[in-house]
């Protein structure tokens, strides 16, 4: 600061010269300059000495004759940060739309992916119920951002789960025997009540084999209306077009998918757990035999969590009949599993 007074008192100094002597200094001090020149590091200039020269370029036209301490352009960069510098001090907030925060943000987000089928009007409808402040408009914007809604696997499931009183499924699993020879289960399984509406064993698995047994399974029309299949080659053209002639919709899992079609895997696996992986087949009527006493039992006395702990029969409930009865077990399937009952004391 006070070498920019000094400066403006030189510079009135100077108006009361005569112009010879002037002359001198303004060599003279052009010289000194040169030898400035030369030094390094060449000499930093503040804020004033900035303010000074982009003052001079607004009220003095040869400016960029005299100036050699930087270059013209450096000073017109000086010119245009100070009106950027302007600009947001002019532009600064003033009140306005509040700011958007990380709650509404996330809520937002998580409805969003819930409901990939809601627009921004009811995205902003929920919102509001739930006490945020936004507008529909930043709702909107914020939409765009999100690039991927829902999940598949969700929609999927939600598809089954409104829809599984009218929904079949029929599937296939292997068996080796004694022999080493591969026996092939085919099965139809509802997923209302997850009952097994047919059931056969095979050696020779084809297509024409498969809609035969899709006559017995469907007899007449019935209450169902989508069948869930996988890819399978056995489930080809022939297959399919009988389906439609029942009156029913086919629907391919995906590839290498196999929890699309859950409710018959799961029913796989609760055959190899509860019977298969505790005998050795002999033949096809031998596995025929085991698999029809396993669906009898798995209908009337086998216990289903989907079910709210009831049966596909709806095994009804036994009260005690008297103080004095005793509960009693009844094998099944050769005593691997029991029911029990109460029986009343003689």
């Amino acid at each position: 600061m006070p070498e920019f007074i000094l400066s403006m008192l030189a510079v009135i100094r100077v108006f009361c010269q005569n112009r010879s002597d002037t002359a001198l200094e303004v060599l003279a001090l052009r010289q000194q300059i040169v030898v400035l020149k030369r030094k390094r590091p060449r000499p930093v200039l503040n804020s004033l000495d900035r303010l000074f020269w982009t003052t001079l370029r607004r009220f003095w036209s040869r400016w960029s004759d005299v100036l050699v301490i930087v270059k013209p352009e450096t000073v017109i960069d000086w010119h245009r940060a100070g009106f950027r510098l302007y600009w947001r001090w002019r532009s600064r907030r003033r009140g306005g739309r509040p700011k958007v925060t990380d709650d509404i943000r996330a809520s937002l987000r998580r409805l969003a992916e819930e409901n990939p089928d809601w627009g921004a009007p009811k995205l902003h409808g929920e919102l509001l119920k739930l006490g945020f402040v936004v507008s529909e408009r930043t709702v909107a914007r914020y939409l765009r951002r999100i690039r991927h809604r829902g999940d598949p696997g969700k929609r999927w499931l939600a598809f089954l789960q409104n829809h599984r009183e009218i929904i079949v499924a029929f599937d296939f699993f292997t068996v080796p025997t004694l022999t080493f020879r591969m026996l092939y289960c085919f099965f139809v399984i509802e997923h209302g009540r997850r009952r097994i509406l047919h059931f056969n064993v095979t050696r020779n698995p084809t297509a024409e084999w498969v809609v035969q047994q899709l006559r017995e399974a469907f007899p007449e029309a019935g209450p169902y209306r989508y069948v869930i299949l996988d890819r399978d080659s056995k489930f080809d053209a022939t297959v399919i077009t009988f389906l439609k002639a029942t009156g029913l919709k086919p629907k391919r899992t995906s590839i290498q998918s196999p929890w699309q079609n859950g409710t018959a895997e799961r029913w796989v696996g609760s055959c190899r757990r509860e019977i298969l992986d505790h005998v050795i087949v002999l033949d096809e009527r031998h596995l025929l035999r085991l698999m029809r006493d396993y669906v009898n039992y798995y209908h009337e006395d086998r216990i289903h969590d989907s079910l709210e702990k009831d049966t596909p029969d709806k095994r009804t409930i036994e009260a005690k009949p008297a103080t004095a009865a005793e509960l009693v077990s009844l094998p099944r399937l050769g005593g691997l599993h029991h029911r029990y009952a109460w029986r009343e004391a003689a």
